[in-house]
C-alpha cells in the first residue's frame, strides 16, 4: 500500500499535468514544508509555486499555471476577550478540527493582541465562517480578512544569542533557553525538523536561511554566525517564530 507521501507526489503531478495540458490553473491542498521539499524535487510539467497567504507561511498550497493562490484569510476573535483567558494554538486548530475539516484545507493559524488569522481554503473558510462560533468556552466571531495586520506578515527581528556551537542541539538549545541534556532529548523524541523533514542528527550543522522547527515549542531561522564571545561561546543571528 502506498504512504501518504507517494500518493501527494502523485496528485501533484496530476495537478502538474493538468495545468500544462489545458492551460489553467490548478492547485494543491496545504502542504507541509517536508511536503513542499519533496514536491520541489520532482520533475514536473508545469513547475510549481508554493504560497501559504503571506511570505512567511510554514504550510502552503502549490499552485500550477499562475494565477493568485486560492488562500484566504480569517480573522477569529472573541466576543468578549476580557472573559476569553488565553486561548492557545492548539485551542483554535482543535475547534476548527472539531467542525470536520481535513488537515490540509488549513494553513498557518497566528496569533496577535487576542486572537487569531487562520489560512484556509474556499471549501473550508465557508464551512468555518457558518458553523465556528466557540473556541475552548470563548464566544467568537468570524471575519474574512485581507490580509495579516501590518507588522504580523514580517519575519521576526534578528536575535543574537550564545551558543556552544553551531550544532543543531546548540542551537536550539539556545534558541528555547534550554539546557544541552533538554535539547538532546528533544532529538530523541524525533521533535526536531530541518526545513519540515526530520532532523537526522542533532550534531548536523544548518546552512544559512535553514527553518529548524521543534514541534510543540516554534521554530527560528538560522541566519549564520557572528563570531566568537569573549567567553568563547558563538554568536549567531537567529529569527525565532516561537518561544
Amino acid at each position: 500500500m502506498e504512504n501518504e507521501l507517494e500518493l501527494t507526489k502523485k496528485r501533484l503531478t496530476e495537478l502538474s499535468r493538468r495545468a500544462f495540458e489545458r492551460g489553467i490553473q490548478t492547485s494543491s491542498d496545504f502542504l507541509s514544508p517536508g511536503e513542499q521539499a519533496e514536491a520541489a524535487r520532482l520533475r514536473l510539467p508545469e513547475p510549481a509555486v508554493f504560497e501559504g497567504g503571506y511570505p512567511e507561511a510554514e504550510r502552503r498550497v502549490a499552485v500550477f499555471g499562475g494565477g493568485e493562490a486560492p488562500v484566504i484569510c480569517l480573522e477569529i476573535a472573541p466576543t468578549a476577550p476580557k472573559f476569553a483567558g488565553e486561548l492557545t494554538h492548539r485551542d483554535y486548530l482543535g475547534s476548527l478540527m472539531a467542525l470536520g475539516l481535513r488537515r490540509g484545507l488549513l494553513g498557518d493559524i497566528i496569533l496577535a493582541e487576542g486572537r487569531a488569522y487562520a489560512f484556509c481554503l474556499e471549501a473550508a473558510a465557508r464551512i468555518i465562517e457558518r458553523e465556528l462560533n466557540q473556541v475552548r468556552r470563548a464566544a467568537v466571531r468570524v471575519t474574512r480578512a485581507e490580509a495579516l495586520p501590518e507588522g504580523l506578515a514580517s519575519p521576526p527581528e534578528e536575535s543574537v544569542v550564545a551558543a556552544a556551537s553551531e550544532r543543531l542541539d546548540a542551537l536550539v538549545a539556545a534558541a528555547f533557553r534550554l539546557s544541552r541534556a533538554e535539547s538532546a532529548r528533544l532529538f530523541e523524541a524525533e521533535r526536531v525538523f530541518v526545513n519540515g523533514l526530520p532532523a537526522r542528527s542533532s550534531s548536523a550543522k544548518p546552512e544559512p536561511g535553514d527553518i529548524v522547527s521543534v514541534r510543540g515549542m516554534g521554530r527560528f531561522r538560522f541566519e549564520g554566525a557572528l563570531g566568537e564571545t569573549r567567553r568563547g561561546r558563538l554568536r549567531v543571528s537567529l529569527r525565532i517564530y516561537g518561544r
